[in-house]
């Protein structure tokens, strides 16, 4: 990962916040499309939070593995 690229914590939060975002926008949308497509969007972002924190708990368990060589 080179120095220019996120951690997985900055994505996470970032995914978090806009999750929040998109669940605001559904109750002040305009009409039923704009709101499903914010809710998608909350959907989406939420799904993605997930999946970083899956990897997240994965690369900390990966670390903390004895029986595994150390990383290069």
């Amino acid at each position: 990962m080179s120095g220019d690229d996120p951690s997985v914590e900055d994505l996470r939060r970032r995914q978090r916040e806009q999750e929040r975002v998109e669940r605001e926008q559904v109750a002040d949308a305009d009409t039923d499309a704009e709101a499903a497509r914010h809710r998608r969007r909350s959907e989406k972002a939420g799904y993605l939070r997930r999946k970083l924190e899956q990897r997240q708990r994965s690369e900390h368990e990966f670390d903390e593995d004895p029986d595994l060589p150390p990383a290069a």
